[in-house]
């Protein structure tokens, strides 16, 4: 498998969000811009052949801190390493722009994701807790200084 991550279009980020199951509330350009707003960002897609395969949305949340907000990759692609491929050129940027700090929040029920941070170096800094288990929010965070 040839993947190739590009920066890209909330337009695309989209198109691919909207191929991914897990992401049950409709999303638009507008209602993701909203949350993006002027912020510095990143949109990245992974692709092979010209077919989007995956997506990964990132913003500033401060002078020294980047915050991985969404991202995902369609079931066909999965296993695939393409969500690797997504966070090691994500990780690169933020780097290269010079932020400290990488965070990132997922889900119990997300255990791919959970292994996918644990791997890559990620810790877990706090954990919001639902009465479903399986919603509890787990904010990771990873330094960056050593990463370029």
């Amino acid at each position: 498998m040839s993947i190739v991550v590009r920066e890209a279009s909330l337009q695309e980020a989209l198109q691919v969000m909207s191929s991914i199951e897990e992401f049950a509330k409709p999303e638009s350009v507008e209602s993701l811009g909203k949350r993006l707003d002027d912020k510095k960002q990143l949109i990245l897609v992974a692709e092979e052949d010209g077919a989007l395969l995956g997506f990964k949305i990132g913003y500033e949340q401060g002078d020294d801190t980047f915050y991985s907000w969404l991202g995902g990759v369609n079931s066909q692609a999965r296993g695939k390493g393409v969500a690797q491929s997504l966070l090691v050129e994500q990780e690169h940027w933020v780097a290269k722009e010079g932020y400290s700090w990488l965070t990132v929040k997922s889900r119990n029920q997300f255990s791919s994701m959970l292994r996918l941070l644990l791997r890559n170096g990620y810790w877990i800094e706090k954990c919001e807790h639902y009465p479903n288990p399986q919603e509890n929010r787990l904010h990771f965070r990873k330094s960056m200084l050593t990463e370029i």
